[in-house]
């Protein structure tokens, strides 16, 4: 049995770090996920620059990509019709949308209401569709919002149908502020899968608590078999307060081989792509099995692939 990992780091990773990362060196991190085994990345944000100024290089990111990784499965987040005209012009191939699932979450983050929101990503997923553009969408803080705490499971399976009725092709079931347990997390994804066939869901978990681990189990317990992580662990939500790190890409790899699972992705790759992003963002990094993985894969040389 196989899962298959997206990996956010080059834009849910980067978009809220205290250092200004370089559009060569976030292709770079992205080569390295490349060459690791990782088939699908997440890699930049089509968004405001004044809204998120690391992410105002897109276009030079996405051509850099498609020029040097043609094989490479690569989304774009776009907040709205112009963010996907200027994802389209650019040459993106597949585009992401986030819904928050309540209304003082879509407030602080997009200044709009959820029903508005709601339309607005709906709008776009429909015209990127028309475009012949694969697609995703998120639904942000579906276990809890750090404005209104827990997020009502009946509005979650509400907004993630809509979504997949828009022409999402993927729905990303987001712990943003990584509050979840796995009872939860498999309990909401249970009640997913007979409303939306399986293979198009998705999960997206944070670390915050300890459990982004737990809940990727609890998670492929339910049938999921997609989810999102950021190598070394690096990310958190600048727009939601208590939003710590991605699941770790190393974690996620490493738990899905000791049990049987396929990955495709080399856990050495990975760790030399944590090497590198410490050098870029000048500080340490890794998930919870980094610091053995250095010495396993030190003892024998760094030669062993996973």
């Amino acid at each position: 049995m196989s899962i298959i990992i997206t990996d956010v780091a080059p834009r849910d990773g980067l978009q809220n770090q205290s250092v200004t990362v370089s559009a060569e060196a976030k292709v770079e991190l992205i080569r390295l996920l490349h060459e690791a085994g990782v088939a699908s990345v997440e890699a930049t944000s089509f968004v405001s620059p004044k809204a998120v100024p690391h992410m105002a290089d897109a276009e030079q990111v996405v051509a850099a990509v498609n020029a040097s990784m043609p094989g490479l499965r690569t989304s774009v987040l776009v907040p709205n019709m112009k963010g996907l005209e200027r994802a389209h012009a650019a040459g993106a191939r597949e585009v992401a949308v986030v819904l928050s699932a309540t209304e003082t979450m879509n407030l602080k983050n997009i200044n709009m209401s959820l029903a508005r929101a709601t339309e607005v990503c709906a709008q776009t997923l429909d015209a990127a569709r028309r475009l012949r553009l694969r697609t995703r969408a998120y639904v942000a803080v579906a276990f809890d919002c750090p404005f209104e705490g827990p997020t009502p499971p009946s509005v979650v399976r509400q907004l993630a149908q809509r979504m997949a009725q828009a022409g999402a092709d993927e729905i990303v079931i987001a712990d943003t502020i990584g509050s979840a347990g796995p009872g939860a997390v498999k309990t909401l994804f249970e009640a997913l899968a007979p409303e939306l066939p399986v293979e198009r869901l998705a999960a997206h978990f944070h670390d915050t608590r300890g459990l982004a681990s737990a809940n990727v189990w609890a998670a492929l317990e339910a049938g999921v078999r997609r989810f999102d992580a950021s190598v070394g662990g690096i990310g958190g939500c600048p727009f939601a307060p208590g939003a710590a790190g991605n699941a770790a890409t190393e974690d996620l790899v490493l738990m899905a081989e000791r049990s049987g699972l396929r990955t495709g992705i080399s856990l050495s790759g990975l760790v030399r792509a944590v090497a590198y992003a410490e050098g870029v963002l000048g500080r340490p990094l890794g998930g919870r099995s980094m610091a053995w993985l250095r010495r396993h894969h030190a003892a024998r040389g760094d030669t062993a692939s996973a």
